[in-house]
């Protein structure tokens, strides 16, 4: 079978929708005006599906992207063969429960940069006088910041080689904050950088890492970033789960070409993105982007209600053995529990939004999260959670707290973590624990599990700082997730939701 590539996109089955399901525009004449540090699978089915709409819409050229890789060449070895081209599919159920997909190849992609091989190649590709934007969706690990605060850390191996190695960084940090010295140097053009990634204020803390790590290389450079570049805040939302061998196979026999990577996605796309760009934008709205004077409350929304009530789901799911997210809501006591957890704990810690009902909006969440289509896995959603609890989950504990009220299920989501750190699950199959942190995870549990009661097991391991703060010596929480962590360990995932009010 004949791969995806521009000179076989005249040959794809004209079942396709004409206007979506190939580049429209001469792709020969775009230019690098973005660059994207962390082309994963979700900046492929979001970020740059919006962007393709932009392209379509306006004919702009100047918004082509280069997408960086910060780790592995897998990217660039599946994308760079099809000259940056690939699939996205959008799954979902019909009315009688059967899947259904639509199909997009998306153009706007130009080459893939692998940051480990050639860092030179990237710092050159940021001050490029075409790039005008760096965009990011790097997980919250990539900040190299204590996820508490919010601070980047200096004492992190990566960061001080990077302010050593100005020639050779591996950071994101590193990366911009040299490559803005060069276009500094150069006397080009400032640029904006926009944070795509769940984090809170995802803009302001993408502000203050860049500044300062840039503050140890050169106090001239802060002030000029400082001074010249933006830093919007942004919230964005697709539900975007791993792409398998059965995809790309399915894919390949409708396209009728191979794919090496496509991407799939649910139909359901947002993204807010507050209005301040240093050198100019697409217009994303073709694509279905909002710009907004300030997108705390977007992000909130998205991280408590969404992104939560997600990783919840994913903790009690794969402990009880439930393999899929929409397996997992097919549980009463499980879907039960969410619905719950969102109107009754997290929805009173949102601030009134114009336009937005938080009912409706709860209803959608638990129709997305049940989408049978997408077969989207709960280890997946599970990894990383050192880096996602304090964004998730912890501030709106914070709230309930101050306001005086129960956090119940809150405690239960936290505990249910804890409990996954066990590395096997209820059912007896193990899993590993992906994790920047799950050495020092793995070593505090096992201090912890010397201590005499549950209670002073969870007041030891909640008092590890990076992840908890000051939340650690609270006696209130403590208390209750130990509660929950005890029932957990007694009566199993299943049983201790049923018996929850």
């Amino acid at each position: 079978m004949a791969r995806l590539h521009p000179d076989t996109l005249p040959h794809l089955p004209p079942d396709l929708p004409p206007d979506l399901a190939r580049p429209l525009y001469p792709r020969a004449s775009l230019q690098a005006g973005i660059v994207h540090l962390g082309v994963g699978a979700f900046h492929r089915a979001h970020i740059a599906v919006v962007n393709e709409a932009a392209l379509h819409a306006s004919g702009d050229l100047r918004w082509g992207t280069v997408g960086v890789s910060l780790r592995a060449g897998d990217t660039r070895d599946a994308l760079r063969p099809q000259g940056g081209l690939y699939t996205l599919a959008l799954r979902d159920a019909a009315e009688d429960g059967s899947p259904r997909e639509s199909l997009q190849v998306i153009g706007n992609l130009l080459d893939v940069l692998v940051a480990p091989e050639d860092p030179q190649a990237v710092l050159e590709r940021i001050a490029h006088p075409d790039t005008r934007i760096v965009s990011l969706t790097i997980t919250e690990k990539g900040y190299h910041h204590d996820p508490a605060t919010g601070a980047l850390r200096l004492d992190d191996a990566d960061i001080a080689h990077d302010l050593a190695h100005p020639e050779g960084p591996r950071t994101m940090p590193g990366f911009v904050a040299h490559a803005l010295n060069l276009r500094r140097g150069r006397g080009l053009a400032p640029l904006t950088l926009l944070s795509c990634d769940n984090l809170p204020a995802n803009g302001d803390t993408t502000r203050g890492i860049v500044l300062a790590f840039a503050q140890q290389v050169d106090a001239d450079l802060c002030e000029w970033i400082e001074a010249h570049c933006t830093f919007p805040n942004s919230m964005v939302d697709r539900i975007v789960p791993r792409t398998t061998d059965a995809d790309r196979e399915r894919i390949a026999a409708r396209l009728g070409v191979e794919d090496a990577w496509p991407v799939i996605g649910e139909p359901f796309l947002e993204w807010v993105v507050e209005d301040r760009f240093a050198n100019g934008r697409p217009d994303w709205t073709a694509g279905g982007a909002r710009f907004v004077e300030h997108a705390e409350p977007f992000e909130r929304l998205k991280l408590r209600m969404v992104n939560g009530s997600h990783s919840a789901l994913a903790y009690l799911g794969a402990m009880a053995g439930l393999r899929t997210v929409d397996r997992a809501m097919a549980e009463p006591a499980l879907r039960s529990y969410i619905d719950a957890l969102m109107r009754e704990e997290i929805a009173p810690t949102l601030p009134e939004m114009q336009g937005i009902d938080l009912d409706g909006y709860r209803a959608r969440l638990l129709q997305r999260f049940a989408n049978p289509a997408l077969q989207h896995q709960t280890k997946q959603i599970a990894m990383d959670g050192s880096q996602k609890l304090p964004q998730r989950l912890l501030g709106t504990v914070r709230d309930r707290l101050r306001a005086g009220q129960p956090i119940d299920r809150l405690a239960l989501a936290v505990a249910a973590w804890i409990h996954y750190l066990r590395g096997v699950d209820e059912t007896g199959a193990p899993h590993e624990i992906q994790d920047p942190l799950a050495g020092a995870l793995a070593a505090r549990r096992a201090q912890a599990g010397t201590a005499r009661s549950v209670h002073d097991r969870v007041a030891f391991f909640t008092g590890f700082a990076p992840v908890f703060g000051e939340l650690g010596g609270e006696p209130r929480f403590v208390a209750a997730v130990a509660h929950q962590v005890q029932r957990l360990e007694e009566r199993g995932v299943i049983a201790t939701l049923e018996a929850m009010p």
